[in-house]
């Protein structure tokens, strides 16, 4: 049986999931929008869980073994509009490093199905 790659694989695996994290957080901490949700953050941690998050959303082989994402921003505060810069910042430096429009909407649909949970104001009703 001929089994494809991973996106993780495809990608270039581990090396440039972490140039890509690197990146991520150099344009996240340049955006004065989110820039104080990380006041006070280990940036070294908070990258390494970041690497490994975005390992397995890719298909890596080591599975995410963080905090729920929920209990981790819990408290934090994160709007909808802040939620989806942040998903912005990711997609241009994905598209940056060449990332392919199957792995794009792969994340995005991740991103999507997560947001609930990060996101600390209700979702806004149609009157």
């Amino acid at each position: 049986m001929i089994t494809s790659p991973s996106y993780y694989d495809q990608i270039g695996g581990a090396p440039v999931v972490r140039d890509v994290v690197e990146r991520f957080y150099e344009r996240v901490l340049g955006d004065d929008d989110l820039k104080p949700y990380f006041t006070g953050i280990d940036m070294p941690r908070l990258k390494r869980h970041m690497v490994m998050l975005l390992c397995s959303v890719l298909g890596g082989p080591e599975p995410y073994e963080g905090r729920d994402l929920g209990e981790a921003h819990t408290g934090m505060g994160i709007t909808s509009q802040h939620y989806d810069k942040v998903g912005e910042h990711l997609f241009a430096v994905l598209q940056d490093s060449g990332v392919g429009e199957d792995i794009l909407r792969d994340v995005g649909l991740v991103l999507t199905k997560v947001k609930s949970s990060i996101v600390a104001e209700p979702a806004e009703t149609a009157d």
